[in-house]
């Protein structure tokens, strides 16, 4: 399951978004303490439904991305240690664009890039903090044991104290390999993934879909590697709560082709570079998410552990093709379902059979 967590600043819209990801009308449960609470939001996926009216299972499992919402109050940089913040795999930064005279901005007036930067901000020094730490712990182990692992890392955290002094995240540090391992056994929090959520005016909401919903935010994603969606998230929350042939007459007059939910978790599974795979059958048909370029071995583990340790051969088929010909024995039949080794990369939209020893 992928891990996210919702911050930004007191008025955002950080709790709505949160309530139209995870369909919830308040948070589903609090996560260690009191100021996180965290809700699982279901990916909408067309294909697993077509899938499953193919298949006609008794089970429809889609997959799914938690959410970590951190409730208002509290300065912020003292909040982001929350271990739910920590512990996930991208950050959701709640940005607010909308004007309403009724909800003040906690800085006065409202400025989405301004909003961005103070958040990096905060990200940056929090990570600082904990890289300070370490460093001194490092020093006090290096008197003792002045082993060459130690060592690396003490090298590693001192470039990565000047890359966070000099107000820039690690995300943009650029390091690869055993240093990316390293740094990610840190969890530091600018160094993950962050995909900025433009919280729209209801009139702006035509601009939702647009590749860059809030055009003073170009200069902070092209120095941040970050990226943004929009999202108007008090009239879409409105409009998830209807039937589904009302919603989409509101979503045709807002201009709108896709569901702020479905904009949100597809923006994080492309910032991330995840896919969803199928299995499928009469009991189940399921969605499961990796990473892309998963090889066929390890998508068995994300499956079951089991299945991973035991294989033989992946059975694989793409999605489209086992719906046009109705049935996996026809497609058997017509040579599309192929045999692929422990290395075949997953592809996004892969209906996998595992075989396996048991």
């Amino acid at each position: 399951m992928l891990r996210a967590g919702l911050i930004g600043l007191p008025s955002a819209g950080k709790t709505t978004l949160f309530q139209l990801l995870t369909s919830a009308r308040e948070a589903q449960r609090s996560s260690g303490r009191s100021e996180a609470h965290v809700g699982v939001s279901r990916v909408p996926d067309d294909r697993l439904d077509r899938l499953t009216a193919l298949f006609q299972p008794k089970k429809k499992v889609p997959a799914t991305v938690e959410l970590a919402d951190m409730a208002a109050g509290g300065r912020t940089a003292a909040l982001l240690d929350v271990a739910a913040f920590r512990h996930a795999d991208a950050l959701l930064h709640v940005i607010r664009a909308f004007r309403d005279p009724a909800v003040a901005h906690p800085r006065g007036a409202v400025n989405p890039s301004r909003d961005a930067r103070s958040i990096e901000d905060e990200l940056i020094l929090a990570d600082l903090g904990v890289v300070e730490r370490r460093l001194d712990r490092l020093a006090k182990d290096l008197k003792k044991a002045p082993t060459p692992e130690l060592k690396k890392e003490r090298d590693l955290l001192a470039a990565a104290r000047a890359w966070l002094a000099g107000g820039r995240a690690l995300r943009t540090m650029g390091r690869t390999g055993d240093d990316a391992r390293r740094l990610r056994g840190f969890q530091f929090l600018s160094a993950k993934p962050l995909l900025l959520v433009v919280n729209l005016d209801e009139r702006e909401a035509r601009r939702a879909e647009a590749a860059l919903p809030d055009e003073t935010l170009a200069g902070f994603l092209e120095d941040t590697a970050a990226r943004a969606v929009g999202v108007c998230a008090r009239i879409e929350l409105e409009i998830s709560r209807l039937d589904t042939a009302d919603a989409a007459v509101f979503m045709r007059d807002l201009g709108l082709t896709q569901s702020g939910l479905d904009r949100v978790i597809r923006a994080a599974y492309d910032l991330l570079g995840y896919l969803s795979f199928f299995t499928v059958g009469d009991n189940e048909c399921r969605a499961w998410s990796i990473p892309r370029g998963t090889p066929a071995q390890a998508a068995a583990g994300a499956i079951h552990t089991d299945l991973e340790r035991g294989f033989i051969r992946a059975e694989v088929v793409p999605w489209d093709r086992l719906v046009a010909r109705g049935s996996l024995a026809a497609c058997r039949d017509h040579g599309e379902l192929r045999l692929e080794g422990k290395d075949y990369p997953v592809a996004d939209g892969d209906v996998v059979t595992i075989r396996h020893a048991t």
